[in-house]
């Protein structure tokens, strides 16, 4: 759950839910100092997304973006000096980004990013994606999103039943099924990549993932070779467009 975006002169991170020396690895492997980052754009406060966010910002003194909900617990492990509070709209130099509300079991947000040229649909860790907001997110370059569980596996698999019943809730997560709906539904003859995130290690795999999501797509112009499945223990490759 860390994801570095490049737009011209403007570095962005959504996230930092890994280690410190994790994300550093990385980007220095794409010939990047995380010390010239803008933003780091923080989308929900459970630990598996900000966790490495205090050293992150302790190393880089790099500035982060939060809605205003998110302050009780990020002041807790970023100094105030470093917190930008935002409304739904906001600009780091010539990129406009606009956040939306998602539905977790806390205060969460979808994010769109748009440099004038590409846009960018960045969405994990929610039950659904109000209908309000399907038009906003629509015919972008490229989605980052969540396919978090397989129905069948999450019911017949290892979780207690409070916990499968919250996975499936509307402040859950995003199923293999209703993602490949969703993005069915958005994308457009702009989009060139699809990233699928967050899929869970117990209710999901990488080829049911792909499986689901392909036959949702199959009836679009979608080139599914660009249909990528991210690894939570390996970074993805840099993607351009």
């Amino acid at each position: 759950n860390c994801t570095y975006i490049n737009c011209g002169n403007t570095n962005i991170v959504i996230d930092v839910g890994i280690t410190y020396n994790l994300v550093t690895k990385a980007l220095k492997e794409i010939e990047f100092n995380p010390k010239d980052v803008d933003a780091v754009i923080i989308t929900h406060t459970h630990s598996d997304h900000i966790k490495g966010l205090g050293t992150f910002v302790k190393k880089t003194n790099a500035q982060v973006y939060i809605m205003k909900s998110l302050i009780p617990e990020i002041k807790k492990i970023v100094p105030i000096q470093n917190i930008n509070v935002i409304e739904n709209e906001f600009s780091i130099n010539d990129v406009n980004i606009t956040l939306f509300n998602t539905s977790h079991d806390v205060p969460s947000y979808g994010i769109i990013i748009n440099d004038g040229d590409k846009e960018l649909v960045y969405v994990t860790d929610t039950g659904y994606i109000n209908k309000k907001y399907w038009q906003l997110a629509s015919n972008k370059d490229i989605y980052v999103i969540e396919a978090n569980y397989n129905e069948n596996m999450l019911m017949n698999g290892p979780y207690p039943y409070f916990l499968k019943q919250r996975v499936v809730g509307d402040s859950g997560h995003l199923s293999n099924h209703y993602t490949g709906m969703f993005l069915s539904r958005v994308i457009g003859e702009r989009t060139k990549y699809i990233l699928l995130a967050h899929l869970s290690e117990h209710n999901n795999t990488k080829e049911q993932a792909y499986k689901e999501i392909k036959e949702e797509l199959e009836t679009t112009k979608f080139d599914l070779n660009n249909l990528i499945i991210t690894d939570q223990y390996e970074p993805t490759d840099l993607l351009e467009v």
